[in-house]
């Protein structure tokens, strides 16, 4: 079900009604129920699995929380978070990560001229399993680490774990900010909810009017990404890069702003990326959800940058490799993520010259074009189908630039985005650059009834204008 179809407004409609309506009790019932049933809608067999998921992190919470009653208690702790990491990530690399391992295992072995059948599993990554499995893991730590109490009852944390608006893209949510609010008695908030509706219009935008009308063009260049060079590839990864980010950040926004019309808090996980002035800058703005996680239960518990400036710099690549590895079971993927790690690096070993030159305007306008340039870069990767795909279009961004074959020959393939996203970007650039000071819509909200009604009125005016006439599904439920 997704988002952009009309069976989810019936289904968020309907859920909103029953949820307002019963008692409060009920509440967190209905949460998990609709829950499951929203995630049914892509494979009802998968609701085996994330119900096991659910039970397998429950028990361990639980039991961590009963050991932690006793003295002796701290190995069996242990082994409770050990288990609950087998249990849950084992799972994940199973449908995940099998095939990807047995291919490359096999690869290796071929290029020592030994043959060995490859081992592949034909299955069907379940929707968005990266993301629940990540919050289930972070939960029991949590519970072990003493930041958070074990949820006995089962249905609260069901609720927690399956919460439909972030199920199946995030963000990915911390028990210290989603489960008390699971718990706590709900009152109906007129001011939250429209709140809640006006950032969905928002996501809406950016999924409808920019993600979903260059998907096509981007999904046709690198369908066939051997045929082109130059501008073309550059216009690509510039349009990928913004189309990803719409995407993506849509997502997120739909999904938060539907947790407020039930008086749920879902934490941000965009702010504003492409302002950074600094790829460091960039990850704290981009996919703020994940960057975290991984910061706090990888790279701290790694040593972070407690032991030196090497282990610092080899636990940056790790984590940025666990990174690309996370968002797809591919090498390209690992490439995409290590040259994130490499650019922060270079980063920080000129710090201080980078420091000053961004300290004036000329030199954080300059930084901030570079910063989405080597994100921009990185992102050919991410996007392309393979290795070798990657490769090529690195190597061949100014081969023929001056022919631009490709553009001339297909003007009409380049010609509808481009004058769609200069009059849709810069919307896009306006809101986010206001939102580094102010939140955009509670500002907007606070105007005067005329200048409000017009700016919710331009907007869906420019939706139904400008959406896609195709519906597509969100990138990342992919991961």
């Amino acid at each position: 079900m997704l988002f952009n179809s009309l069976e989810f407004a019936i289904f968020l409609i309907i859920v909103f009604a029953v949820f307002w309506v019963c008692k409060e009790r009920f509440r967190p019932h209905i949460l998990m129920l609709s829950s499951f049933y929203f995630y049914m809608q892509w494979k009802a067999e998968y609701l085996l699995l994330i119900i096991a998921i659910i039970l397998i992190s429950y028990l361990c919470a639980v039991g961590i929380a009963k050991y932690k009653e006793k003295d002796d208690g701290i190995k069996m702790q242990k082994f409770l978070v050990a288990l609950n990491c087998l249990g849950c990530l084992g799972l994940l690399f199973y449908f995940k990560y099998f095939n990807f391992l047995s291919e490359s295992i096999s690869s290796f072995l071929q290029g020592f001229n030994i043959s060995n059948g490859t081992l592949l599993i034909d299955v069907i990554l379940p929707v968005g399993i990266s993301f629940y499995t990540f919050q289930t893991v972070g939960y029991v730590i949590d519970v072990y680490r003493g930041d958070t109490k074990a949820e006995k009852d089962i249905v609260t944390y069901a609720a927690f774990v399956s919460f439909f608006p972030q199920l199946v893209a995030g963000p990915i949510e911390r028990s210290t900010n989603l489960l008390p609010q699971i718990k706590k008695e709900h009152v109906f908030d007129y001011k939250e909810a429209t709140y809640g509706l006006k950032l969905m219009a928002w996501g809406y935008y950016k999924k409808l009017v920019i993600s979903d009308v260059l998907a096509p063009y981007i999904d046709r260049l690198y369908g066939d990404i051997h045929s082109h060079t130059g501008i073309d590839l550059i216009i690509g990864a510039v349009f990928f890069s913004i189309m990803i980010y719409c995407d993506f950040s849509g997502y997120s926004d739909i999904a938060i702003g539907t947790a407020r019309l039930f008086g749920i808090k879902l934490m941000k996980n965009f702010d504003s990326p492409f302002f950074s002035k600094s790829v460091e800058e960039c990850w704290r703005r981009w996919h703020i959800s994940l960057s975290g996680w991984f910061r706090d239960y990888l790279y701290i518990p790694m040593g972070g940058g407690r032991k030196g400036l090497l282990r610092k710099y080899l636990n940056w690549l790790v984590v940025f490799a666990a990174s690309g590895l996370w968002h797809g079971a591919a090498w390209h993927f690992v490439i995409w993520g290590v040259s994130q790690g490499i650019f922060q690096i270079l980063e920080n070993i000129f710090k201080k010259p980078l420091k000053k030159f961004r300290e004036n305007k000329i030199g954080a306008v300059i930084a901030t074009i570079v910063t989405f340039s080597l994100f921009t870069l990185s992102c050919i990767f991410f996007r392309a189908q393979s290795v070798s795909d990657g490769v090529y279009s690195i190597t061949h961004l100014f081969e023929g630039f001056g022919s631009a074959a490709y553009f001339k020959n297909n003007l009409e393939l380049w010609l509808l985005p481009s004058i769609v996203i200069a009059f849709t970007i810069l919307l896009l650039a306006v809101y986010d650059y206001a939102s580094l000071k102010t939140d955009v819509i509670a500002w907007i909200s606070e105007k005067p009834k005329a200048v409000r009604y017009t700016v919710y009125a331009g907007l869906l005016l420019i939706i139904m204008l400008f959406k896609a006439s195709s519906k597509a599904e969100f990138v990342y439920f992919q991961f």
